[in-house]
């Protein structure tokens, strides 16, 4: 029997066509916004030697591509809790998505650098919306019970989204033309924005009464100005203007975000969440792990190949089997979770990413062909064993109504380790060039000398508060989250 409704409260959404779990219906969109928006930080990389000849424009003048990618990704990062809390997480998914795919159409249709890398701000937009806000939801639709389980689909983008770009990339640029890695996005982002009109649930947050402007400019300018500094490290060397003022800038920025936020009333990114010991100290582990992992993706394949020799297709064919090596262990996770421990699966993780990393340090010409696919195989094991254990453990404690705070905070520093680790590898390629197989050497020792460190840092974490989180969060969804099915034909 439905419950009577309360007098003067607002009629329920009209029950326009099927309606489909909330569960898979926010999986199935968090997936296919992930994925494209992750596969388009590496499969634009391949072609853009191709994009160069065609827009006449040389190897120095490309970066503004990826530039404006990352700036613009880095700036609305921490302004997507406080949309999803102030519109709802449907409308600012189904925003996110419909920019990013637009974007992806554009960028297709551009003739000149200026207007390509115009078309990639605007990808990028839609990008920084787009990661936080669908893991907001995710968290918000899975019971703290299930969230391992759903862990199976939603590390999909993340294990094959890094590995499949740069082969798809190849294949699309020399079968086809470098407009393809973009047109590409189309169809699944049609295919998702359709979805999402139909069955997408909106899961409010508590409120963003008002718009913190500071905050924004302090959080979104700072990380912006970090990002376009490592961006440019490489090529431009760490002690240049155009490298030195906005890394300075930006860490000043960052550093005064930090008293203002948590002074605010209605602060962008509620940096109080941090308090939470679980979340903090999973973080602490996320940090190095996610920063050597996608380092580890960007030497890798040119190691193959100006170390070893490979061609372009088959170094990203001995990239992708890291991929199945995430989803084996997104499919093992859960079944250990119980009885091995979170903290014994992050510290064996950690150590055994560590492990794989320095083996590749000792990669050499006479090193036999078919190595690289099983130690690639490895590290895709090991760090999905760490990453898949402490991202359920790391929102275990949180509660609901801040998740969007606590998904922002964890994005940003996603986002600022990575392309540390990148412009650090950079850097010491272009450091040791004279010996590049040196330069590779330093690059996968430092990357293993950070796994072990993550593996260290789990060592802090607590099974119990783990254990004691799950007891207290019970097998349903907080009352006062609750999930409502929009009406087709509209956010």
């Amino acid at each position: 029997m439905n419950a009577e409704r309360p007098p003067g409260a607002a009629p329920p959404p009209p029950r326009t066509g099927r309606r489909i779990s909330a569960k898979a219906a926010v999986g199935g969109v968090f997936v296919a916004a992930n994925f494209m928006a992750i596969t388009d930080t590496t499969i634009v990389n391949v072609a853009l030697p191709a994009i160069g000849r065609d827009l006449a424009v040389d190897a120095s003048g490309l970066s503004s591509v990826n530039v404006g990618y990352l700036v613009a990704l880095a700036v609305f990062i921490p302004v997507s809790g406080w949309l999803g809390n102030r519109f709802g997480t449907r409308r600012t998914a189904l925003a996110a998505l419909l920019l990013f795919t637009v974007a992806s159409g554009l960028c297709a249709t551009a003739g000149s650098l200026a207007a390509l890398t115009g078309y990639r701000v605007l990808q990028g937009v839609g990008g920084g919306l787009l990661a936080p806000v669908g893991m907001t939801m995710t968290l918000r639709a899975f019971p703290v019970a299930e969230r391992l389980r759903a862990q199976r689909y939603v590390m999909l983008p993340t294990a094959v989204a890094p590995a499949l770009g740069p082969v798809l990339g190849g294949w699309l640029v020399d079968t086809a033309t470098w407009h393809w890695v973009f047109l590409v996005n189309l169809p699944v982002g049609v295919l998702a924005l359709l979805f999402g009109l139909c069955c997408l649930p909106d899961f409010p947050g508590p409120g963003a009464p008002r718009f913190d402007l500071p905050g924004f400019v302090l959080a979104g300018g700072g990380l912006a100005a970090v990002l376009y500094a490592l961006t440019a490290a490489p090529d431009r060397g760490w002690g240049s203007g155009p490298v030195l003022v906005p890394l300075v800038g930006g860490v000043l920025a960052l550093a005064v975000t930090v008293p203002w936020e948590l002074r605010a009333r209605h602060p962008m990114i509620d940096l109080r969440v941090a308090g939470d010991q679980l979340f903090r100290r999973t973080q602490l582990v996320l940090l190095p792990t996610g920063a050597a992992f996608m380092g580890a993706l960007y030497l890798y394949p040119q190691f193959l190949q100006t170390g070893l020799g490979h061609d372009a297709l088959h170094s990203g064919l001995a990239t992708f089997p890291e991929a199945l090596g995430m989803l084996t262990s997104s499919q093992v996770v859960p079944r250990l979770h119980d009885t091995v421990g979170p903290r014994r699966l992050m510290v064996a993780g950690g150590a055994g990413a560590a492990s794989v990393m320095a083996f590749m340090a000792t990669f050499t010409q006479t090193t036999p062909a078919f190595v690289p696919y099983p130690s690639m195989y490895l590290l895709g094991l090991s760090v999905g064993l760490l990453f898949a254990s402490a991202q359920n453990a790391a929102f275990v404690t949180v509660p609901p109504a801040r998740t969007a705070d606590a998904t922002t905070l964890l994005s940003m520093q996603r986002q600022t380790a990575a392309a540390f680790c990148v412009a650090l590898a950079g850097t010491l390629s272009a450091a040791l060039g004279a010996d590049g197989t040196l330069a590779f050497r330093a690059g996968f020792l430092t990357l293993a000398a950070l796994c072990l460190v993550a593996s260290l840092l789990a060592l802090r974490v607590s099974d119990r508060r783990v254990r004691d989180g799950y007891r207290a969060a019970g097998p349903h969804p907080a009352p006062e989250e609750p999930a409502r099915l929009g009406p087709v034909g509209g956010p």
